[in-house]
């Protein structure tokens, strides 16, 4: 478990990078660039994530043929993946172009709206780019091949880092684009992406005598329709807790602006931290599917269970950390006493719900594995949407808790959701085992 985990955490970790550096490069434009690119990221990476959780049923599918010992199933399935991948660019597309005139209907700033639309324009062009990286890696992991998923993500970390230098500020003789610079940076980078774990594929088709390319290409629209059922719910769950996280910072912006500085700080904490749980429910979904496949209910209960010792080990250290530091860790991002003394409120509150931010997407991924993503979806839907949002909110506002009244709703909604799936989990791998 740690062989494939310990990758797939520095690869998330890596994806988060890149939009850290984009936004401290982008701060050196100016206000406007910075809020701009906020904005973009606000708009644009939901969006686009739900997207690639359409394809998140290839752990599924691909870890449970390799499991039973049935690489043509993967393979098909990978070319399923690329098809439906290819269809879901567009449609992304076309979605994140029509939220444009709503947001300057919502009266969003001019100027900000200036620099937004040709940075948002230059990010398309590498949703189609970014749809292959996921069904590729998707493909990859489930044939324990990860380390080329890592390098791919680490290093487009310094392809980007040398596009923005290149295009946003107008080096080595490039006009000086600006945010639009960033744009175009990280579509290059995703592509770069791209193309590594393609090469990747190619050299281990060409390890095993290329099979791949004597199956039909044609779309097979069965196993499509087999992985919209199982990316779906994926989809929805990304899409109702990031509405979540926007909502709440757009309550948070109706306070004071320590409070939304704070919160900002506060996310982007616990933001980090979730990277390395997420890494290992990638892992615990593989794991657990390769069990499945063949034919092993004890080794599928071993590995989610494995995948949530590790994940109750870092977050359980960080939760600790959160508490025993939280206004040296806030200091990181900032030196303003008012947002330090604020922040470090909200990171102690964190350190309450972080064992239970790992257990839940562990076990959502340990649940993919054995291929239900319809539970994490209900229990995230209930827990958010009917506990969290409402709690923070009366929190926030009737009582007059301010910013940490959020956070109180955000804490009462992980825990109840990671106990849940916990539970779901122990149920669903007895049903397993009296199945298989």
């Amino acid at each position: 478990m740690l062989r494939l985990a310990a990758p797939l955490a520095l690869a998330e970790l890596a994806w988060m990078t890149m939009g850290i550096v984009d936004s401290i490069m982008a701060g050196r434009l100016g206000a406007a660039a910075l809020g701009a690119g906020s904005l973009g990221t606000m708009v644009f990476y939901p969006i686009v994530t739900a997207g690639t959780g359409m394809l998140l049923g290839m752990d599924t599918l691909v870890a449970q043929a390799h499991g039973a010992n049935n690489p043509t199933e993967g393979r098909r399935s990978l070319i399923a993946g690329i098809w439906l991948g290819l269809a879901l660019a567009p449609l992304t597309s076309l979605v994140i172009l029509g939220l444009m005139p709503v947001l300057r209907a919502a009266g969003a700033n001019p100027h900000v709206m200036e620099l937004l639309l040709p940075y948002i324009k230059a990010l398309l062009w590498g949703i189609a780019g970014l749809m292959l990286f996921a069904a590729f890696r998707r493909y990859l992991q489930a044939l324990d091949i990860v380390k080329p998923v890592m390098f791919a993500m680490v290093s487009a970390n310094l392809i980007n880092v040398f596009g923005n230098w290149l295009l946003m500020y107008g080096h080595w003789g490039f006009r000086a684009m600006g945010l639009e610079g960033s744009g175009w940076s990280t579509t290059f980078a995703r592509l770069y992406m791209a193309a590594v774990l393609l090469v990747t594929i190619l050299r281990h088709e060409a390890r095993t005598g290329n099979a791949i390319f004597a199956l039909s290409w044609r779309p097979d629209f069965e196993r499509i329709r087999c992985l919209t059922a199982l990316g779906l719910p994926a989809a929805l769950q990304i899409m109702f807790e990031g509405a979540v996280f926007g909502i709440v910072t757009v309550l948070a912006a109706t306070l004071d602006e320590v409070s939304l500085a704070a919160h900002s700080i506060a996310v982007q904490v616990i933001a980090t931290t979730f990277m390395v749980p997420l890494g290992i429910s990638s892992a615990a979904a593989v794991r657990v599917g390769q069990a499945v496949g063949r034919k092993d209910p004890h080794g599928a209960a071993a590995a989610g269970w494995t995948a949530l010792l590790l994940s109750t080990l870092f977050m359980g250290t960080a939760g600790i950390a959160l508490a025993a530091a939280p206004r040296w860790i806030v200091r990181l991002f900032i030196a303003d006493t008012a947002v330090i003394a604020s922040g470090a409120v909200l990171v102690r509150i964190a350190a309450l719900f972080e064992l239970f931010d790992g257990f839940q997407i562990v076990v959502t991924g340990a649940l993919r594995g054995l291929g239900n993503t319809r539970t994490s979806m209900l229990t995230h839907l209930a827990g958010y949407w009917a506990i969290g949002l409402p709690l923070g909110y009366v929190l926030c506002g009737p009582l007059h808790w301010g910013v940490r009244g959020i956070w109180i709703g955000l804490t009462a909604a992980l825990i109840l959701i990671g106990s849940l799936l916990v539970a779901a989990w122990n149920r669903s791998v007895r049903k397993t085992a009296s199945q298989i």
